[in-house]
């Protein structure tokens, strides 16, 4: 066999692996979410940790250019040569797509969340009421500790940079409950691609290949405890993303902190009332009544920023990400940001919010 066909033969073969693997979400866990996983994680945390800017990015940016620089090198033959560029870059995909999965993304197979903890899957809708209520209680009593006064939204004193640090107050007290949700090693950087991850209307990602957690620098202050504590849950290894929402609302409001557990419980509320916009408008209408106008204008605040970056590339975007969650296991998509409702609820049936 030619060399050149190799690497894209060992592309297929990982896919089929890949479809097998799907089937054994124990042994992946086991094996690998709770083996091999975390000798990679904390050496990469630990290697990577203390450099002030994202590596990742930077490899990122540089390997963009490269690619555009080999395309536009390559334009003219590509008629007589497209099978060898072909054979190229299907190469070039499946040394990529080996080290995604081997680094991070087998993730994508381990046990659910819900199995591991022993939470139920379907609520009914006064299930969600009645925790919604409740969750607005508790929202309102943190915003009035913090302002004095119910008219004015919560203004975040601590810098980004303090944000990364003190994260990890609320990830050690939810592993003296969870051990598995223990967090150390900590690689939090600000993205140097913040704008472009404003405009395609995203606060973060996680960098499978050096394990960098990269956080939108842009975005309200009110949110961005939450954000970071859900970057750092992928950085655990846990793909879904309404599991690692669900992970850093946990890790948000076990905060000794009163402005990180705001963080956590006013995105919360923000979920489980955008849930009633889908489901019953009139209920929507009644509940907003009884939220604190302090918060609906941190929603206000979060709103117009968001709005203000909105195009065409947002909803181009969006749809690709659906697309690769889809093939990843979270068979709802962009949807499955939001399910972590279904965690939030059934979790707190049994438990004082």
């Amino acid at each position: 066999m030619k060399r050149r066909y190799i690497l894209p033969i060992f592309l297929l073969i990982q896919i089929v692996i890949l479809k097998i693997i799907q089937f054994f979400p124990e042994c992946v866990e086991r094996f690998y979410s709770n083996g091999i996983y975390v000798f990679i994680s904390k050496f990469s945390r630990i290697a990577l940790g203390k450099i002030p800017f994202s590596i990742g990015d930077c490899m990122y940016f540089i390997l963009i250019l490269f690619a555009l620089k080999w395309f536009w090198n390559t334009r003219k033959s590509w008629k007589q040569e497209w099978k060898n560029y072909l054979l190229t870059v299907l190469s070039v995909l499946s040394v990529f797509y080996f080290f995604f999965h081997i680094l991070w993304a087998l993730n994508y197979y381990r046990e659910p969340l819900f199995e591991k903890m022993t939470i139920e899957r379907d609520y009914t809708d006064a299930d969600l009421l009645a925790f919604t209520k409740k969750l607005i209680i508790k929202t309102n009593d943190i915003q009035s500790q913090i302002t004095k006064n119910d008219s004015l939204k919560v203004a975040f004193p601590y810098s980004q940079n303090q944000v990364f640090a003190m994260n990890q107050n609320g990830y050690k007290n939810l592993s003296r409950e969870y051990d598995f949700f223990s967090y150390s090693n900590l690689s939090v950087k600000k993205s140097l691609f913040s704008l472009p991850l404003t405009y395609m209307g995203f606060g973060g990602y996680l960098n499978p290949f050096t394990n960098e957690a990269q956080v939108n620098y842009l975005g309200p202050m009110y949110s961005f405890p939450m954000t970071t504590n859900h970057e750092m849950a992928h950085q655990m290894g846990y793909a879904s993303e309404s599991e690692c929402n669900f992970i850093g609302f946990l890790s948000s409001i076990k905060n000794d902190n009163l402005y990180f557990q705001y963080s956590g419980y006013s995105m919360a509320l923000r979920y489980c009332l955008g849930n009633w916009q889908v489901r019953n408008e009139k209920t929507l209408e009644q509940l907003l009544k009884t939220v604190h106008p302090g918060i609906l204008k941190n929603y206000k605040e979060s709103q117009d920023f968001w709005e203000q970056y909105q195009t065409p590339i947002e909803t181009g975007f969006h749809a690709f990400y659906d697309r690769f969650l889809k093939i990843n296991q979270q068979k709802d998509g962009m949807d499955s940001y939001s399910k972590f409702v279904n965690l939030m609820v059934n979790y707190y049936k049994v438990r004082p919010l």
